[in-house]
């Protein structure tokens, strides 16, 4: 009998953070489509809304990451960076 690498515990957050918002836009783009059962498109919301409060989540610790590295001492006061047009 073979064995199998066990799956990672965690997968990267950027890599799961994609797959989640991937879902999300294939989700939404099924229930655009209207050929949803009410159940379905219900069931759909639903997961709609738990990838949507994961993608924001995983947004405002990226978020935190960057303003300690701007400015360790105090996050809250970093000044994101504002690229020049």
């Amino acid at each position: 009998m073979a064995k199998t690498a066990p799956a990672p515990a965690n997968p990267a957050p950027a890599a799961d953070f994609e797959h989640s918002l991937d879902e999300l836009e294939q989700l939404v783009a099924k229930m655009e489509g209207g050929e949803l059962s009410l159940d379905d498109s219900l069931a759909s919301f639903e997961r709609g809304i738990g990838l949507y409060r994961h993608c924001q989540q995983a947004l405002e610790k990226a978020d935190l990451r960057v303003r300690l590295l701007l400015d360790p001492d105090a996050p809250e006061s970093a000044e994101p960076f504002e690229p020049e047009l």
